[in-house]
């Protein structure tokens, strides 16, 4: 039995268990934070999920309900899906004389070519992507060949649930998101991509490991699977996309907590978990927060 095939038998047994185990509670991590006039509710998403997942839990149901504004990391609008997708494509292409093949060192280029192979992905179009982008664009493959898709993700069920009354705001322009990544240097963006790649060929249930970890609210898990990772493999990286944007947000919210009212917060439960995550920041800061 060859890589491919292993591939797509390991995937179809996760993911059938994953929706049969869907029809239990769903428990996704769930912090809440009150003071005598306004509630915080976070919810860390996963952006892309298989179809067919009973993900919701009543403590996300129920806050909102009575919620007043929500946040997420982007605007969730069509208009802000084309002009990440517009942008992507400026900053996110090598110079035409540049091959991102020829840009890697042999090992890595023939672990990308034959990754591209197994998950479907063009390496035409690849070889013309700086290594941040050709890393979403993997990860965008091996979620479409199974049936995963933003669709069926959290942000657009949660917005779309939200009360008419809601504001919906976002922490980031997706002009702000992507600098993180593009502005990253050459070097850890290629040790990031060295490092799912690598994920790719020895761990091709990852996202639905990940996945189960988050429906059972596996915290721990979730650190491991999530963030660990890219922590190891660049540390610059993470501190780029993960710690300062934490710190950013921490703020905004601490500021929210000050007024009155109840905030729905959805963003990716890589922000949410470890000693990083949003919860352990709003606790130095001196709030309470129940939750795991």
């Amino acid at each position: 039995m060859n890589a491919r095939t292993l591939f797509r038998a390991g995937l179809a047994a996760l993911f059938a268990a994953l929706a049969a185990a869907s029809a239990a509670q769903a428990e996704p991590p769930v912090w809440v934070v009150k003071d005598k006039d306004s509630e915080l509710v976070l919810f860390g998403s996963v952006h892309v999920l298989p179809p067919g997942l009973a993900w919701r839990p009543p403590a996300l149901t129920r806050a909102l309900k009575g919620a007043d504004d929500l946040w997420f990391e982007l605007p969730i609008d069509p208009a802000t899906e084309a002009e990440t997708g517009r942008l992507a494509g400026e900053v996110g292409m090598l110079p035409p004389d540049q091959s991102l093949f020829k840009l890697l060192d042999a090992k890595t280029s023939a672990q990308l070519l034959r990754v591209a192979q197994t998950y479907h992905a063009s390496p035409e179009v690849l070889d013309h992507l700086r290594p941040w982008l050709a890393e979403i664009a993997l990860a965008g493959a091996a979620y479409r060949k199974y049936g995963a898709q933003g669709a069926d993700g959290v942000e657009k069920s949660v917005a779309a649930a939200a009360p008419p009354s809601a504001q919906l705001r976002a922490f980031e322009t997706p002009a702000e998101q992507l600098s993180f990544f593009a502005d990253a240097p050459f070097s850890d963006q290629v040790a990031s991509l060295r490092q799912t790649l690598q994920e790719m060929e020895d761990k091709p249930d990852e996202f639905a490991v990940l996945v189960r970890a988050w429906m059972a609210g596996d915290v721990r898990a979730l650190d491991r699977e999530a963030l660990a990772p890219l922590r190891k493999a660049s540390p610059e990286l993470f501190r780029r996309v993960v710690t300062d944007r934490n710190a950013r947000w921490a703020a905004v919210l601490d500021q929210r907590l000050k007024g009155k009212g109840r905030t729905v917060v959805i963003v990716g439960v890589g922000h949410l978990v470890g000693k990083d995550g949003l919860p352990a920041r709003l606790r130095a800061l001196g709030y309470s927060v129940q939750g795991p």
